[in-house]
């Protein structure tokens, strides 16, 4: 397996880049920018970025089995319109809650948008993990959390992963796909020190789970049968967000970084920070799912 080739495709200065996600119809990156309220479309062939401004911090950005895109933010849910930019408001579940945002999200194997959130402060567990239906409304399925991060399934769909970054732990979860309820909640990986915190996740056809490491410096691979590490891509950033399996076979891993807070000697020693990145790894994965809502 080739854990140490890694290229950046694209230089720039994210703040918070996050929640990659390969559309295979379109052959594009969908990739936030978190504290720069941003969604946007990366084509590695030509290099060019489409940016759509959101307006609020968008935690994460998911393809629509309608064409569009589906956001999570500060405002709540929404549903962003590729053709012309424009983004429609569908439920704010926290909205009682204005020291939240929401955070990372995907859709899962039932067409239902997945999306967890965090404070501001960082510092309780004041967020939550809801589920958005086809019906486009929203339940908590989780509460008491404190940054809600990565979320994956298994290829037959009977197992959801999760990660809450400051319990340095991933959970696992029985998923039905008929209700995408979750039960029987046991920890598969614990995160030793040192190695940074586990941020965004994905899942390769092995089995696997790849995780990106924040102020680790790298994506690591874990067996969440064993609990144990056993591959490393190592990135030229600290703030290593999140990663996806694309390109025409899935057999590339996309990343995501940031730059926020890192002082001005730290961004020397780092200047791609908040770039986008890809590796061959020598294994592939799959498609995202769509929302169907």
């Amino acid at each position: 397996m080739n854990t140490n080739s890694v290229e950046c495709i694209f230089e720039t200065q994210a703040q918070l880049g996050e929640g990659p996600s390969w559309l295979p119809k379109l052959k594009q990156l969908l990739w936030v920018d978190i504290e720069k309220s941003r969604v946007h479309l990366f084509d590695p062939v030509s290099g060019k970025n489409r940016t759509f401004e959101i307006g609020c911090h968008v935690g994460c950005a998911v393809p629509g089995a309608n064409g569009n895109v589906f956001v999570a933010t500060a405002k709540g849910y929404g549903e962003l319109k590729l053709a012309d930019g424009q983004v429609t408001w569908i439920t704010h579940p926290e909205a009682h809650l204005p020291g939240n945002r929401f955070n990372d999200g995907k859709a899962d194997p039932a067409g239902r948008f997945w999306a967890g959130s965090l404070p501001y402060d960082e510092k309780s567990p004041a967020g939550g993990l809801y589920v958005l239906d086809e019906h486009r409304k929203a339940r908590q399925v989780l509460k008491d959390i404190s940054i809600s991060n990565g979320l994956t399934w298994t290829e037959d769909q009977r197992t959801m992963y999760y990660i809450d970054t400051p319990t340095m732990r991933v959970d696992a979860f029985d998923f039905d796909p008929a209700t995408s309820s979750i039960t029987n909640r046991r920890t598969v990986i614990r995160v030793p020190e040192g190695v940074g915190y586990p941020d965004g996740m994905t899942i390769d056809r092995e089995g696997m789970l790849w995780i990106g490491m924040w102020d680790g410096w790298a994506v690591l691979r874990w067996d969440p049968k064993t609990g144990k590490q056993i591959g490393k891509i190592e990135l030229p950033v600290a703030r290593v967000t999140a990663c996806c399996f694309g390109g025409e076979r899935f057999d590339e891993l996309y990343m995501t970084s940031a730059s926020t807070r890192l002082d001005a000697a730290s961004l020397a020693k780092q200047p791609l920070a908040g770039s986008l990145f890809r590796a061959k790894p020598g294994v592939s994965g799959f498609a995202p799912y769509e929302y169907r809502g």
